[in-house]
């Protein structure tokens, strides 16, 4: 992608595409790229506008039905600041780092 984005798109699913304002419900995995898992989300309804950038554009070129596995540079992800977990203070994505995630676009609505 011309943003620096890394992707394969697995399934590109069938019908339109969401917009940044969507409502769509995703199921997601994502890990560092180490393999340390970060996320597990089951179908999480959410609008693509609200995250992180390199999530949003991969989210924007899939389908309904579709899965795609992005490959997330810093500079689309968290940038240069450690991402700390609100609860305990332990930093869970290091700065700098590379992201990937798992993704399937279950449903748009």
């Amino acid at each position: 992608h011309p943003t620096h984005l890394y992707y394969q798109i697995l399934d590109p699913g069938a019908g339109m595409n969401p917009v940044l304002c969507s409502n769509v419900t995703v199921t997601y995995k994502g890990y560092l790229a180490n393999g340390n898992l970060l996320y597990n989300e089951i179908n999480q309804v959410i609008k693509p506008g609200t995250l992180i950038e390199g999530f949003k554009i991969g989210l924007l070129l899939l389908r309904k039905g579709g899965h795609i596995r992005l490959y997330i540079p810093p500079s689309l992800g968290y940038g240069a600041q450690d991402q700390r977990d609100p609860d305990t203070g332990a930093v869970f994505v290091p700065a700098n780092s590379l992201l990937v995630f798992d993704v399937f676009l279950v449903d748009i609505q």
